[in-house]
């Protein structure tokens, strides 16, 4: 008898490097945008690189729950994670707490960095900020 492996959709979150940010805009209505998420599962958190003053971000400021959906690159099983966001940043100082935490996530999301020093600066002049949702429920389907 052979069993088909049960689909687990935080391990598709683990592998996506990809997908599309909910948040709420004043109006009560979607904000979505799509955005380069590294899921930590150990910590349970999906952590992104945004910019102030962009929509997302000023949605979450004022209302910091959010939800996350990947898909498999065939379409065929897609995951959600929804719960409560954090910012952190931007920083002022390439090797303050605010910038640290951006190479933390870059560390994660895509390894090293060719040059540490100009990615730094590159956060603050571009006033980076980091997205940390604690993922509070995960839901998906494997239609395939």
């Amino acid at each position: 008898m052979t069993t088909t492996p049960r689909f687990d959709p935080r391990a598709l979150l683990a592998e996506s490097r990809l997908g599309v940010l909910a948040t709420i805009k004043a109006d009560g209505r979607p904000q979505l945008s799509p955005v380069q998420p590294a899921y930590d599962p150990e910590a349970d958190v999906i952590r992104v690189s945004t910019r102030d003053g962009l929509a997302k971000t000023a949605n979450l400021r004022r209302d910091p729950r959010a939800t996350l959906e990947v898909t498999a690159p065939d379409g065929r099983s897609w995951a959600t994670a929804e719960g409560v966001a954090t910012l952190t940043g931007p920083g002022t100082d390439p090797h303050g707490p605010e910038v640290e935490a951006l190479v933390e996530y870059y560390r994660a999301a895509a390894g090293e960095h060719p040059d540490w020093d100009e990615y730094r600066a590159t956060m603050v002049s571009d006033r980076r900020v980091l997205l940390t949702i604690r993922v509070e429920r995960v839901y998906g389907a494997d239609i395939g």
